[in-house]
């Protein structure tokens, strides 16, 4: 066994990240400040306010806010084009289209957000499974691992 180590470096560290690879990070990020916000903003209310159930509305406010870690890692992984951020990102905007949908079906004010959601969540899965986002990440495909 040598005293030297094998530097670990970044997939195509050399090369500029694609803008694709940057705006998925970017969709990621933008998704894990809304959720983080609207936890925060649960919280407080939980707090303050007078709702129906005081443990269930801070519960739920610190759950999105934690959950929020979840795109905001992702995004930090993406821009350091780290192959594992790809996973938890794909798994955020999958749960986001439900979400979207149950919005889109309410007779109120939430169709608008409904329609945002399902736009950022198709776009960032776009990005996310473009081939030269996996290049860039340095994910190889079934059967490429020689290669």
């Amino acid at each position: 066994m040598s005293s030297e180590q094998t530097p670990t470096t970044a997939p195509d560290a050399a090369g500029p990240r694609p803008r694709r690879l940057t705006y998925a990070a970017g969709l990621a990020a933008l998704e894990g400040l809304a959720l983080l916000v609207g936890g925060v903003w649960m919280l407080v209310l939980g707090l303050t306010g007078e709702p129906d159930d005081r443990q269930q509305a801070v519960t739920g406010g610190v759950t999105i806010a934690v959950l929020a870690l979840l795109p905001l890692l992702a995004a930090r992984g993406l821009l350091g084009r780290r192959g594992w951020s790809r996973g938890p990102a794909v798994i955020t905007q999958l749960l986001a289209l439900p979400v979207a949908y149950n919005l889109l079906q309410s007779d109120s004010v939430a169709i608008p957000a409904g329609i945002a959601l399902a736009v950022v969540a198709v776009t960032a899965l776009v990005l996310l499974l473009n081939p030269e986002t996996t290049r860039a990440l340095g994910i190889r495909g079934p059967g490429n691992t020689g290669k």
